[in-house]
């Protein structure tokens, strides 16, 4: 049985422990065996986090040591230990830790207008299974601001500026910002998506999908 582990905490404002629950129904229905925790010390524990498939983090604005990061690292690295994430639960998890970033693919710097921003995603594969069958679809929430590695796989966009959500962004012109991706990191397959400002946009059919085939797609 694939096994996968979920931690989460950091900012409230993200409702992590309730994202938590979400990925973890989510995780059950596609047949792994689920840990959840809700340290980072569950990180320390190298030879542990290599008989993983799959290490979902869901933990915004914290402060990672050496001691939890580098099991991560070599566990994905080295072991092809799949991680899968969203928003600022993956992508501004730990704003000093820029091998993080290295690994995840992204880091948010930005969402003009904050949250209830009308706007599109787009995809841009549809061809990856990810992706396959999914229109572009409309949302209302954070429309995250990335600065990207650019050997990212990018599977959605979307655009700025954006109507009522000016910034200092906005004298730049039109803007394609990756906002689903994949990559890999070593032996590791990385999977980003940048909505789930809080977990009720997983009720909706698209995100709640691109998490369910993105954390397949990651997992060992």
């Amino acid at each position: 049985m694939r096994k996968a582990l979920i931690v989460w905490g950091g900012w409230n404002g993200h409702q992590p422990k309730e994202v938590a629950e979400v990925f973890r129904g989510i995780l059950a229905e596609e047949g792994f065996s689920v840990t959840v925790s809700d340290t980072l010390d569950s990180f320390k524990d190298e030879a542990a986090l290599r008989e993983l498939s799959l290490i979902v983090p869901i933990w915004t604005m914290g402060k990672i040591t050496p001691e939890q990061s580098k099991p991560v690292y070599n566990a994905v690295r080295d072991a092809g230990v799949g991680i899968a994430g969203c928003h600022g639960g993956m992508c501004d998890s730990f704003r000093e830790a820029t091998e993080w970033q290295f690994m995840t693919g992204g880091q948010w710097v930005a969402h003009p207008g904050n949250d209830g921003v009308k706007h599109t995603i787009h995809i841009t594969d549809p061809n990856h299974p990810i992706t396959k069958g999914i229109q572009d679809f409309s949302i209302s929430t954070e429309q995250y601001y990335m600065h990207v590695d650019p050997g990212i796989k990018v599977l959605a966009t979307t655009e700025f500026p954006t109507p009522g959500a000016d910034g200092p962004h906005t004298p730049n012109g039109k803007t394609i910002m990756p906002q689903v991706w994949t990559k890999l990191y070593g032996n590791g397959r990385v999977f980003y998506n940048a909505l789930g400002h809080q977990a009720a946009i997983f009720d909706l059919p698209q995100p709640r999908e691109l998490m369910r085939r993105g954390f397949n797609w990651a997992a060992k």
